[in-house]
């Protein structure tokens, strides 16, 4: 089996925004703007090689032209996005803090607890909504990849795997939200599986 940590399962990766087609105008103002362009460009050509004296046939200049067109568009798709503005470049070392400010995938896994568990202390009821049910999750998923069994699955074995502490406090959620001691210890005992 695999060892995965819970890192591994709270890490985010963010995906890149996507343009909405509605906001540029739609699929069919870019299909007609691209043969705009090769249309253009390939009177230049044709103007400027029969300048030359050079003579080259029509179908082999558009396909050319919407070739070279489509390999920019591809290469454009691709590069990687620019650096932030203002944002600073890496000059080798790092000094070793961690810029809060910034967002990035570990701000976002630790929201991604912080948030719930923060307004769990103010309405007990979130946490059993919503923090009970991604500790639930993380428990199975983590049986699930080590021991080949989850909660509905086997019962018996998970309520083993897991012991006394933690299947109780998974099969019968207390009335208010554990300490942070208590949270620790179990979080500990998930890491354990």
């Amino acid at each position: 089996m695999s060892s995965t940590s819970i890192d591994d399962l709270l890490a985010f990766e963010e995906e890149p925004a996507r343009a909405d087609p509605q906001s540029r105008g739609g699929r069919a103002r870019l299909v007609l703007r691209s043969l705009a362009v090769a249309a253009a460009l390939v009177a230049v050509l044709l103007a400027g090689l029969r300048a030359v004296g050079l003579q080259v046939s029509l179908p082999v200049l558009i396909a050319g032209v919407l070739a070279v067109l489509a390999v920019r568009r591809v290469t454009g798709l691709l590069a990687p996005p620019p650096p932030p503005p203002g944002g600073r470049m890496a000059t080798g070392e790092e000094d070793g803090s961690y810029n809060w400010g910034a967002r990035d995938a570990l701000r976002t896994a630790v929201n991604r607890w912080e948030w719930p568990l923060d307004w769990s202390t103010t309405r007990p009821e979130r946490f059993t909504g919503v923090v009970l049910p991604r500790i639930a999750e993380l428990a199975d998923e983590r049986m699930r990849l080590k021991h080949g069994v989850t909660r509905e699955s086997d019962p018996a074995r998970a309520h083993v795997l897991l012991g006394e502490r933690l299947w109780t406090f998974l099969e019968s959620p207390p009335r208010r939200p554990p300490s942070p001691r208590d949270l620790a210890v179990i979080v500990a005992e998930l890491e354990k599986i």
